[in-house]
């Protein structure tokens, strides 16, 4: 009677088991705000129409926040299923909550390496030609929760211009996402601005990939109007994350995906990764553990 009865309970634990194992039918892809929401769901549509039957979902939705954050806080509270965050963003969801998500993979550029850039830039008629210049200036930056568009510039231009941003520019302020922040530039609201790009190839070119490269390749920035004022430090490439929650199968099942898009769909990977890249390369908490410190130094959680 008591094998029976243990027997019976290790049957009522595994059927509980198999209850509590996700049944994912709906795939959530988050994309990050600041640019146009009509051109990031034409780039993503790729992911609707092969992702589904890949990983055995019946749809893949894609919600565009308005910000970086949105993305974020529907990582947090477990509403969003993947995202490509910058890697700040990235150290503030793990700050706030470290199991939130996992970093599975991140871009290599052409030249092999594993980092992009901060850039700032300006107007070529301004007059301006080096960092020190914007003395005096308005200075935009892209979102708070940018890395190339805030957080970089932030920690490292006050070495580089003997004082606090702040207290060297006339004024700071947001465009709203790096597509609209060189915009704003252009139109004269800020004199200079920080986005981002590879750093390789030619600045005639937007480089081989990043913000400049996406807004050349869209018609809606000549580089002939613009001006590289600064670069800085190389930047850890941007984590494609997934919340750690998802079950391992499902999880192995993404990853195999992706790991083969560059080559499967050449086409499909130029388009949700704005540029010319070599491929995906595996990463962990450890890459970012520089950029999680600074943000949690300079900014907080």
């Amino acid at each position: 009677m008591l094998k029976k009865t243990l027997l019976a309970a290790v049957a009522l634990v595994a059927m509980a088991g198999a209850a509590a194992a996700e049944d994912l039918k709906e795939f959530r892809i988050g994309i990050l705000g600041g640019e146009n929401e009509a051109d990031r769901l034409r780039n993503f549509q790729c992911l609707v129409d092969k992702l589904p039957a890949a990983i055995g979902v019946e749809k893949v939705a894609l919600f565009p926040a308005a910000d970086y954050d949105g993305v974020i806080q529907g990582l947090l509270g477990g509403t969003l299923d993947f995202a490509e965050l910058g890697a700040s963003g990235y150290a503030k969801t793990y700050l706030a909550n470290a199991d939130a998500v996992e970093p599975i993979f991140t871009t290599v550029q052409t030249d092999g390496s594993m980092g992009y850039y901060s850039i700032m830039v300006a107007r070529k008629d301004s007059g301006m030609t080096k960092v020190e210049d914007i003395k005096g200036k308005k200075l935009g930056f892209a979102d708070p929760d940018s890395t190339s568009g805030y957080l970089v510039p932030s920690v490292t231009l006050p070495e580089v211009l003997g004082a606090p941003v702040k207290e060297y520019v006339a004024s700071t302020g947001f465009g709203g996402g790096h597509e609209n922040l060189v915009l704003e530039v252009l139109k004269g609201t800020f004199d200079a601005g920080t986005t981002y790009g590879s750093g390789v190839g030619e600045f005639k070119d937007g480089y081989t990939s990043g913000n400049l490269r996406k807004m050349v390749d869209k018609g809606i920035l000549n580089m002939d109007d613009l001006v590289e004022l600064w670069k800085s430090p190389l930047i850890p490439n941007a984590p494609i994350v997934v919340r750690t929650s998802m079950e391992d199968g499902m999880k192995a099942k993404v990853k195999n995906f992706f790991a083969k898009l560059p080559e499967s769909d050449p086409a499909c990977f130029a388009a949700i990764e704005g540029g010319e890249f070599k491929g995906y390369a595996e990463v962990n908490v450890d890459f970012y553990k520089p950029i999680i410190d600074a943000r949690k130094a300079t900014i907080g959680g």
